[in-house]
Protein backbone atom coordinates (compact mmCIF):
# COMPACT_ATOMS: atom_id res chain seq x y z
CA UNK A 1 0.00 0.00 0.00
CA UNK A 2 1.32 3.44 -0.92
CA UNK A 3 2.04 5.74 2.02
CA UNK A 4 0.07 8.98 1.66
CA UNK A 5 1.03 10.68 4.92
CA UNK A 6 3.23 13.75 4.67
CA UNK A 7 4.80 13.19 8.09
CA UNK A 8 6.34 10.12 9.67
CA UNK A 9 4.20 8.49 12.32
CA UNK A 10 5.77 7.06 15.46
CA UNK A 11 4.15 4.24 17.41
CA UNK A 12 3.00 5.38 20.81
CA UNK A 13 1.08 3.22 23.26
CA UNK A 14 -0.75 5.55 25.67
CA UNK A 15 -4.30 6.26 26.69
CA UNK A 16 -5.84 9.71 26.64
CA UNK A 17 -9.17 11.37 27.34
CA UNK A 18 -10.74 13.45 24.63
CA UNK A 19 -13.24 16.17 25.48
CA UNK A 20 -16.10 16.38 23.02
CA UNK A 21 -16.40 19.91 21.63
CA UNK A 22 -20.07 20.82 21.49
CA UNK A 23 -21.82 23.86 20.06
CA UNK A 24 -24.04 23.85 23.17
CA UNK A 25 -21.81 25.67 25.69
CA UNK A 26 -24.31 25.10 28.52
CA UNK A 27 -23.82 21.34 28.20
CA UNK A 28 -21.24 19.68 30.50
CA UNK A 29 -18.22 18.44 28.55
CA UNK A 30 -18.26 14.71 27.82
CA UNK A 31 -14.97 12.79 27.87
CA UNK A 32 -14.05 9.72 25.83
CA UNK A 33 -11.12 7.44 26.72
CA UNK A 34 -9.11 6.30 23.71
CA UNK A 35 -5.89 4.42 23.07
CA UNK A 36 -3.37 6.40 21.02
CA UNK A 37 -1.64 4.16 18.47
CA UNK A 38 0.66 6.58 16.66
CA UNK A 39 1.59 10.23 16.53
CA UNK A 40 3.19 12.69 14.12
CA UNK A 41 3.66 16.43 14.24
CA UNK A 42 0.47 16.74 12.13
CA UNK A 43 -1.86 14.30 13.90
CA UNK A 44 -2.57 11.09 15.79
CA UNK A 45 -4.18 7.73 15.30
CA UNK A 46 -6.29 6.16 18.02
CA UNK A 47 -8.58 3.23 18.77
CA UNK A 48 -11.94 3.43 20.48
CA UNK A 49 -14.95 1.21 21.01
CA UNK A 50 -17.15 4.23 20.41
CA UNK A 51 -18.25 5.13 16.89
CA UNK A 52 -17.39 8.77 16.13
CA UNK A 53 -17.99 10.84 13.02
CA UNK A 54 -15.46 12.11 10.52
CA UNK A 55 -15.34 15.86 11.09
CA UNK A 56 -15.89 15.65 14.88
CA UNK A 57 -13.48 17.81 16.94
CA UNK A 58 -12.08 17.16 20.41
CA UNK A 59 -9.98 18.84 23.09
CA UNK A 60 -7.08 16.56 23.97
CA UNK A 61 -4.49 16.50 26.73
CA UNK A 62 -1.78 14.11 25.64
CA UNK A 63 0.92 13.13 28.12
CA UNK A 64 4.09 12.53 26.15
CA UNK A 65 7.19 10.43 26.96
CA UNK A 66 8.78 13.32 28.92
CA UNK A 67 5.67 13.36 31.15
CA UNK A 68 4.79 16.81 29.78
CA UNK A 69 1.22 17.38 28.65
CA UNK A 70 0.43 18.66 25.17
CA UNK A 71 -2.88 20.48 24.83
CA UNK A 72 -4.35 20.15 21.35
CA UNK A 73 -7.55 20.25 19.35
CA UNK A 74 -8.09 17.23 17.08
CA UNK A 75 -10.33 16.73 14.06
CA UNK A 76 -11.22 13.23 12.83
CA UNK A 77 -10.38 12.82 9.14
CA UNK A 78 -10.55 9.01 8.81
CA UNK A 79 -12.44 6.13 10.40
CA UNK A 80 -12.11 2.41 9.82
CA UNK A 81 -13.81 -0.42 11.68
CA UNK A 82 -11.44 -3.12 12.95
CA UNK A 83 -12.16 -6.26 10.92
CA UNK A 84 -10.65 -8.51 13.60
CA UNK A 85 -12.38 -7.02 16.64
CA UNK A 86 -16.05 -6.15 16.29
CA UNK A 87 -17.06 -2.84 17.81
CA UNK A 88 -13.56 -1.32 17.70
CA UNK A 89 -12.73 1.58 15.40
CA UNK A 90 -9.43 3.12 14.33
CA UNK A 91 -9.38 6.87 13.71
CA UNK A 92 -6.98 9.22 12.01
CA UNK A 93 -6.96 12.79 13.30
CA UNK A 94 -5.18 15.99 12.43
CA UNK A 95 -4.16 18.65 14.89
CA UNK A 96 -6.20 21.77 14.19
CA UNK A 97 -4.90 23.51 17.28
CA UNK A 98 -1.45 22.95 18.77
CA UNK A 99 1.52 25.19 19.43
CA UNK A 100 4.61 25.03 17.22
CA UNK A 101 6.62 24.24 20.36
CA UNK A 102 4.55 21.11 21.04
CA UNK A 103 4.82 20.01 17.39
CA UNK A 104 8.59 20.39 17.68
CA UNK A 105 8.61 18.14 20.78
CA UNK A 106 7.02 15.38 18.69
CA UNK A 107 9.59 15.85 15.91
CA UNK A 108 12.47 15.64 18.38
CA UNK A 109 11.06 12.43 19.89
CA UNK A 110 10.79 10.92 16.41
CA UNK A 111 14.44 11.75 15.65
CA UNK A 112 15.60 9.95 18.80
CA UNK A 113 13.24 7.01 18.15
CA UNK A 114 14.68 6.53 14.65
CA UNK A 115 18.22 6.39 16.08
CA UNK A 116 17.15 3.58 18.46
CA UNK A 117 15.82 1.42 15.60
Amino acid sequence: MEEKRRNKRTDLDISVSLGVISEDLSKEKEYINVEITDVSKMGIGFKSDRQLLVGDCFDARIQIWTKEVIDAVLKIVRCKENEEKEGEYHYGCIFVGMTDTDALKIQIYQMFSEEDE
